[in-house]
């Protein structure tokens, strides 16, 4: 893109873009509406389709959630409970554990798994009407499973298993270093995907005694790296912002406790070198209220042999772990961080992290005079999740874009998160201290990249001029065709 260009993309910007709020709809189609509640609800025909879909990947026999919803049998005694914990809206505390708000922002993402409003009502009918099981020929043919233990990426091809931890019932957080592990690869592969598990001897149906960290976790996240050592030593001291910055170290995305796979852009896929190994000075653990012995997983889906990227990640930091001032006893206090983007960049993710008061996080990007807010999410310390934008949903930003996130935290009683909101709270990384920060993935795009990315959303989504793209201010402002010496193109 020349210097011409982007001058008449200015131009043409200030002209005729229109100024759109955050409460602007987007030229995408929102989540598909179920049917209308049924006039008669029962479980075969109604209930278990829903549950199969949005609830039994973690709600089975050996998954990770306290029961299984599986038959009737299963089901029935917690029918009140599912009305209660479905219709509570995109906060703490909802099942399943998908805090998008619908009303703002982009609405596509993979592996959605939240109910839409007439599911919600179908269950609420079904569990105020007596909960009826119906007619057992209606009943959906059972899913099938790979295993008890199957992973979301699909098998992976690489399994990195970290050293085994003992946790104390009564033992206070814990944050630091923990030994490196080699990956023991003997060339550099690509990754497309990843997935990280806690194992542990927790059982299931027995629960822990305690809310905290999914009920059953003791590894609330782990910042970590892959990095060549010399003599079992990193080449260099880390640095503090080393996750976000470093090029150096491979940094990958955080674990954090419940939270789903990642799958990388297919032309950005992350490196993990010959001869490394799994490098973290910050785990955070956090009893779950009985004595645990507990260690990662850590899956890798590799891409072919061969496999060269096409997008660089863009390295930038969005959060603020310096001057977090939360007061004791108050709901609904902001937090604020921005930063101004270097280079055209794509969202591939959006992935906010607070701690304990945290409530909601809101993503906002900010271009001349065009604001838009990308999305608003709620937020459980319990449950956290990651958000992957489909890729005709996924931000394209250009360079200038101030992107800014807002952080709504609750350190009042009504938050049962927090062991004793009468304690201000400041920066620090225990969950009795907070974070405020968004990890999600990102690319950088040059200036071709991001003209082919914008044409292939105009195309795919058939925009026209009178469209409003959340996340794209400039997809409606094509570029004049490029003159040649002999006169204007034909």
């Amino acid at each position: 893109m020349g210097a011409g260009t982007t001058v008449g993309w200015k131009l043409r910007l200030a002209a005729g873009v229109i100024v759109t709020s955050g409460l602007a709809l987007a030229a995408l189609p929102v989540r598909a509406a179920a049917a209308a509640v049924p006039d008669e609800v029962t479980f075969t025909k109604h209930i278990a389709p829903i549950l199969q879909r949005s609830c039994e990947n973690c709600h089975r026999p050996a998954g990770v959630a306290p029961m299984s919803l599986v038959s009737y049998e299963d089901v029935r005694p917690w029918a009140r409970a599912m009305k209660q914990r479905t219709g509570i809206g995109p906060r703490a505390g909802v099942m399943p554990p998908w805090y998008v708000e619908r009303n703002i922002g982009i609405q596509k993402f993979h592996n959605d798994p939240s109910l839409s409003e007439d599911e919600i009502a179908t269950i609420a009918k079904w569990a105020d009407t007596g909960a009826a099981r119906g007619n057992p020929a209606d009943m959906p043919p059972p899913k099938q499973y790979a295993d008890e233990r199957a992973w979301a990426i699909g098998t992976p091809d690489l399994i990195i298993k970290m050293r085994e931890i003992e946790v104390k019932g009564n033992a206070p957080d814990w944050w630091g270093e923990v030994p490196s592990v080699p990956t023991g690869l003997t060339e550099d592969r690509y990754v497309a995907a990843l997935e990280i598990r806690e194992v542990n001897d927790v059982d299931t149906k027995a629960g822990s005694g305690r809310a905290t960290v999914g009920g059953r976790f003791v590894f609330h996240h782990m910042i970590w790296r892959t990095q060549v050592l010399l003599d079992g030593k990193p080449d260099q001291p880390p640095d503090a912002l080393s996750f976000v910055t470093d090029e150096e170290a491979v940094n990958w995305p955080v674990h954090e406790v419940g939270r789903n796979a990642d799958f990388f852009d297919p032309k950005s896929a992350r490196l993990l070198k010959a001869g490394s190994s799994i490098v973290s000075d910050s785990i955070h653990l956090h009893s779950n209220g009985r004595d645990t012995k507990a260690h990662l997983e850590i899956g890798f889906k590799l891409m072919p042999k061969g496999y060269q990227p096409t997008y660089k990640r863009a390295i930038f930091g969005l959060g603020n772990a310096v001057d977090i001032d939360i007061k004791a006893m108050e709901a609904n206090q902001q937090l604020h961080a921005y930063t101004v983007l270097q280079q055209h960049t794509k969202l591939i993710s959006f992935e906010p992290h607070l701690h304990a008061p945290g409530a909601r996080m809101c993503l906002e990007a900010i271009w001349g005079f065009n604001i838009q807010t990308l999305n608003c999410v709620g937020y459980d310390h319990n449950w956290v999740r990651g958000y992957d934008y489909t890729d005709d949903s996924a931000p394209l930003l250009p360079k200038g874009t101030i992107l800014h996130i807002v952080g709504y935290m609750d350190n009042s009683p009504t938050n049962k998160n927090v062991p004793d909101p009468r304690n201000w709270q400041g920066s620090g990384n225990r969950s009795v201290a907070n974070m405020f920060i968004d990890l999600g993935i990102r690319v950088a795009l040059t200036d071709e990249q991001f003209q082919e990315e914008m044409a292939k959303r105009r195309e795919n989504l058939h925009l026209t001029k009178n469209d409003v793209v959340i996340g794209c201010p400039l997809c409606l402002v094509i570029p004049a065709p490029v003159k040649t010496n002999g006169g204007p193109q034909q």
